[in-house]
């Protein structure tokens, strides 16, 4: 999720309390669990969300019918020919501006903001959403200063999560209570039930994509690097991007990261940053014990390391050494897109967030191992 943004004062994200919030797309069953299992400990100050949602509830449930009444067999039906194409890195590595420029190959399809948002009847109410709702979304993503929109890529992970998938992301909804499912941030901790789950909703939702668009699928999602061994084993052939940077970057922008979420998304307001500071602390030497204990089993052809301060510098070289070495086909048509980009983000810079001599050395205390396998620790 890392972005550029212009060297100039940006205006400030505008909220209202009519704007569509990431879980607005939960349909009853999903969303009336959630509130029971965390108490129904929602800030007065966000009932308003809790409302809301809870008012859209019955529509969404009709919706999801309509959507399963009339196309679940052919999603059911539906198979993934290509293999997919998975962007791995922790939040705040540069996932989200690699995910930008691969989708500028038009023959990948990525999920966008409202199939993540409305996974059960996206195939029915994508087009006349995005056709008309542009206006009930902020023009600026409020983290990074992002464009945002409907019809912009965005994380499978949130589709999971409004699915009824476990997953951390639920965390977003109740910030003051224990993180939620961080076991499936590994493929070897998740439970039989969770596995089950997980796996089915997971294949239903990229069916669904693959159903509405023909082509091979690009996805994007931090928690996806621990489960690197479960998304090999359930397709061989898919190819994995995994791009790192500076724990010392890391840091500050991933807490960022989550206490802008919370702000604009949680129904209660966040009060204990301890508890956010451990999960962010803790995930990724979760993730990345998965990761670098399963990708042992992924042969060398079908993954490649880059770092984010390489490919900032070099984007379009480091483009053609991903293609090259995963055997991504022609990119001669659209490596011209790639060079446009590159042209036009020329003057831009990355947000700056200070990181004061406590917090580095705690980030390297417990961050040492990823700091030290990939080069951004050394004597």
């Amino acid at each position: 999720m890392v972005s550029m943004v212009k060297a100039e004062p940006s205006k400030p994200v505008k909220y209202s309390i009519f704007m569509p919030r990431i879980w607005h797309g939960m349909p009853p069953h999903v969303w009336l669990s959630m509130l029971a299992r965390n108490g129904f400990s929602i800030s007065l100050s966000r009932l308003h969300h809790a409302l809301g949602v809870s008012a859209f509830c019955p529509i969404t449930a009709l919706l999801a019918m309509a959507q399963h009444w009339s196309l679940g067999r052919s999603i059911a039906n539906t198979t993934i020919q290509k293999p997919p194409v998975f962007i791995l890195g922790h939040w705040r590595s540069g996932t989200t501006l690699l995910h930008e420029y691969l989708g500028l190959d038009p023959k990948f399809a990525s999920p966008t903001t409202y199939q993540c948002f409305a996974p059960w009847h996206f195939l029915l109410t994508e087009g006349i959403v995005t056709r008309f709702g542009n206006s009930l979304l902020p023009d600026r993503r409020p983290m990074d200063n992002m464009k945002a929109g409907w019809a912009l890529p965005q994380e499978d992970e949130f589709a999971l999560m409004n699915l009824g998938a476990p997953t951390p992301y639920l965390r977003l909804m109740f910030p003051n209570k224990a993180v939620p499912h961080t076991d499936t941030l590994d493929s070897e901790r998740f439970s039989p039930d969770q596995l089950r789950d997980w796996k089915r909703l997971f294949e239903w939702f990229l069916k669904a994509i693959t159903y509405k668009t023909g082509k091979q699928l690009l996805l994007k999602s931090p928690p996806h690097t621990g489960r690197i061994g479960l998304l090999h084993q359930m397709y061989p052939q898919a190819k994995f991007i995994h791009i790192v940077r500076d724990p010392r970057k890391l840091y500050p922008s991933t807490m960022k990261l989550w206490n802008s979420l919370d702000e604009h998304q949680a129904l209660q307001a966040p009060t204990d940053q301890s508890t956010l500071q451990a999960f962010v602390l803790e995930s990724l030497k979760s993730m990345y014990h998965a990761f670098e204990r399963d990708r042992k089993q992924i042969p060398k052809s079908q993954i490649i390391d880059i770092r984010y301060e390489e490919f900032v510098a070099k984007p379009v070289e480091t483009l053609d050494a991903i293609y090259g070495h995963l055997s991504l086909e022609d990119r001669s048509e659209v490596r011209g897109l790639w060079e446009s980009k590159s042209a036009q983000e020329q003057g831009y810079q990355t947000n700056k967030l200070d990181i004061n001599p406590e917090q580095e050395a705690m980030v390297l205390e417990h961050w040492a191992n990823y700091a030290r396998c990939y080069g951004y620790l050394v004597p």
